[in-house]
């Protein structure tokens, strides 16, 4: 490439998606003929529940649904997000606080987009959802990374945040449920970071894309309800595409003070303008609509949430706590790195280098530690069917031998 074609330095500072790069590297050998089980990417397996397809249905046939719709989303979408927002999260918001975005990914860029200034600082909990730092950068600014110890259950530490904060430290981001830990913070510490960022006058980002997806009684601690005060400063982010299987319909939102989200709005208007009007109305009927179907996904979870973990505690060289949401197993796998393994006496010298062995050899995809800042783990996502979940342990196990 010439010298006048490089492009920005922009694009070059990121670094591609690694969930999505082990996706594609197993669909692409599933392609060629190669029985791949995969737990790479977290997408349920379950097919949109009937009631939104047919919502959506309805909606391609009538034509006023096939032209363009406020930028920020159809008005009857952003009241039943405020309702459902007061149903769950347990705080009353207006409409007008609520833009749909392409996606919970889009949300995620568009808060950071409206937040940081160059040199503004983002203290990210690790492990953390890779897209994160890369979407700070995208901004301008700089991801700070504070690591959840596992003993902790992968709960960052007010002490361990008061240590990294600076003049410059702008914003912090939660997730809770966790991706790709399956961790499920307390009230405690939800409420604790909460009263920090109000104190130190820190904008919180919460992440809240897996809040119907917890197991053995724990529920989703939501720092807007903890610390009502919070919600000047608070953006919350969410989206259609986990709880109701609707990963491809693209809704996503974030709720915000109304300053926020009139900027986001006017970002969107220049990026994407509205999301497609029929997913719109899909996203309508599943967030105004019971969790009955939800339960149902959630239940099948569960089962496969404690299959999962019994599979991969019983590897050699592997332990793996019982994650409390999401669907993702995070493994460490610290014992199987630097010595020989499996019958071809392969030797990976870090978790990278070993998922790539398992999807070579075993032709079993996982998403490497390295993705989050947790080297030495492996996520596995257990939102596929109960017989390739099965199989999938199977030949791990019987890899390492």
């Amino acid at each position: 490439m010439a010298e006048w074609q490089t492009l920005s330095d922009r694009v070059a500072s990121v670094a591609p998606s690694a969930t999505l790069a082990v996706d594609s590297k197993a669909k692409a050998m599933k392609s060629s003929g190669i029985d791949i089980i995969g737990f790479g990417a977290g997408e349920p397996d379950f097919p949109t529940p009937d009631y939104i397809v047919d919502a959506a249905a309805a909606a391609c046939h009538d034509p006023k649904n096939h032209r363009y719709t406020p930028t920020a989303g159809l008005p009857a979408l952003r009241e039943a997000i405020a309702e459902k927002t007061l149903r769950d999260s347990g705080y009353e918001i207006s409409p007008d606080q609520v833009v749909v975005t392409n996606g919970g990914k889009q949300a995620v860029y568009e808060a950071l987009q409206v937040l940081i200034n160059p040199g503004d600082e983002v203290i990210i909990p690790a492990p953390y959802w890779t897209t994160y730092p890369e979407a700070v950068k995208l901004a301008g600014g700089s991801p700070i990374k504070v690591f959840g110890d596992a003993d902790q259950g992968f709960e960052p530490s007010v002490e361990a945040l008061e240590a990294v904060r600076t003049p410059r430290t702008k914003a912090i981001m939660i997730n809770t449920p966790s991706n790709p830990t399956g961790a499920v913070w307390g009230e405690g510490t939800v409420r604790a970071i909460g009263q920090w960022a109000l104190e130190h006058q820190i904008w919180v980002l919460s992440d809240e894309i897996y809040e119907h997806l917890t197991y053995d009684g724990e529920k989703t601690a939501y720092v807007g309800a903890l610390v009502p005060e919070i919600r000047d400063q608070l953006i919350a982010l969410n989206g259609v595409a986990k709880t109701y299987a609707m990963t491809g319909w693209r809704v996503g939102w974030l709720v915000g003070t109304i300053p926020v989200a009139k900027a986001a709005a006017k970002l969107q208007g220049h990026m994407t303008s509205n999301v497609a009007d029929v997913s719109q109305q899909a996203a309508l009927a599943a967030v105004a609509g019971s969790l009955d179907a939800v339960a149902a996904m959630r239940e099948a979870f569960d089962k496969r949430r404690k299959a999962i973990v019994a599979g991969l505690n019983a590897i050699d060289g592997v332990t793996c706590r019982t994650p409390k949401g999401a669907f993702y197993a995070f493994a460490d796998v610290s014992g199987l790195l630097n010595h020989p393994i499996s019958v071809s006496g392969a030797v990976a010298k870090s978790s990278s280098e070993l998922a790539a062995l398992l999807l070579d050899q075993a032709h079993v995809a996982a998403v490497p530690g390295e993705a989050f800042d947790a080297p030495g783990f492996l996520r596995f996502s257990y939102a596929l069917a109960d017989e390739d979940l099965a199989e999938g342990m199977r030949r791990f196990k019987q890899w390492v031998g």
